[in-house]
């Protein structure tokens, strides 16, 4: 049943997303059987070390629970790129200019969250902060690595027996399967690791958090963790149509030599997340529609890979975060003045 579980909800029966003083929920529960909310907000986050990073219209906030305890909140401007030039607003466009900025927000708070992990010697007063070459090399080695893995290995392995697949349909289709598993072997592999369960377990913080705010409910830990920590607008969902949209985008191609077939897979990147980014912003516009949740259920499940379950103190830093965005925007409000659709 929509909403078990979640005492004093109501779930509307028009898809109408105005809040009357009482939290709404969608129809149809995700697959956790846990509800989400009946609407999209424009906010969205990331997990990162011990905190979350929770982003609005024109507001960016991260909160991380030091060693001694403390949740250390911290927010900044964000003036988006769309808004200085009319072209980058422009459909694909967007996508490709979200996707920067998302990284951009993405790994400045990853390098405060790991400052705050930081413990200062015997005798120091502050523990001294990680350089920014050391950031500005991992995030090299961390964008050619996913370029690599996802991209030019799955076109090298395939372009070894492209003579015997003998067809362009039969290359970019191999090509497709091979990419997407590798992608979902990765997923799998990373979500055994017992380094990272705490950031799958920040992970499904920010997604409760971020759906008891879309419901119009209390934020408190205890009303958050009754959602689910599975969302429609998660990185991980986008990800996975990234991976299906480059199969149709590859496929014009043909078959030229192994060296443009690399090439265009790198030069390819931008235009792929553009169309990828319209495809979720359709979704999301369209979820309540039964055959948009069926196509939307993959991305869902493999969010079992990428989150946890919170604890409440996880919970509670997840609200700091989104907390602190609140206390400076009103994210709906400020998308009124800009078409933008967060991923969560």
């Amino acid at each position: 049943m929509p909403g078990e579980g979640v005492q004093d909800l109501e779930v509307p029966t028009d898809g109408a997303p105005e809040l009357n003083g009482r939290p709404q929920l969608a129809e149809a529960s995700m697959p956790d059987g846990k509800p989400v909310a009946s609407r999209d907000a424009p906010v969205g986050g990331q997990a990162v070390l011990e905190g979350v990073m929770m982003r609005g219209v024109s507001t960016w906030a991260v909160a991380v629970r030091k060693p001694d305890g403390e949740v250390e909140v911290s927010s900044e401007p964000l003036v988006s790129w769309a808004k200085r030039h009319r072209v980058l607003r422009w459909p694909v466009i967007r996508g490709v200019v979200a996707l920067a900025e998302s990284l951009k927000i993405g790994f400045r708070a990853l390098a405060i969250s790991a400052n705050a992990q930081i413990e200062p010697e015997e005798g120091e007063e502050e523990a001294p902060p990680i350089g920014g070459w050391v950031w500005g090399l991992t995030i090299a080695l961390s964008l050619a690595l996913a370029v690599g893995l996802f991209f030019v290995i799955p076109v090298g392995a395939t372009s070894l027996i492209k003579d015997q697949l003998g067809s362009p349909f039969l290359f970019w289709l191999v090509e497709g399967v091979l990419r997407t598993a590798i992608f979902i072997a990765y997923l799998w592999a990373i979500s055994r690791l017992n380094d990272l369960r705490r950031v799958f377990e920040y992970h499904g913080a920010e997604h409760k958090t971020i759906s008891c705010y879309e419901a119009g409910d209390r934020l408190t830990p205890a009303r958050a963790e009754r959602y689910s920590r599975l969302h429609p607008r998660c990185g991980t969902s986008f990800l996975l149509v990234v991976m299906i949209v480059a199969i149709f985008v590859f496929a014009p191609l043909g078959l030229p030599a192994w060296y443009w077939l690399v090439l265009s897979r790198i030069l390819g990147i931008p235009l792929i997340a553009g169309i990828s980014y319209e495809v979720i912003k359709w979704a999301g516009r369209n979820r309540r529609k039964r055959w948009v949740r069926a196509i939307m259920y993959p991305g869902l499940m493999l969010q079992n890979l990428t989150t946890r379950e919170p604890d409440r103190e996880q919970l509670a830093v997840a609200i700091a975060s989104l907390e602190a965005v609140l206390a400076v925007e009103s994210p709906e409000e400020a998308a009124r003045e800009q078409d933008i659709e967060i991923v969560a």
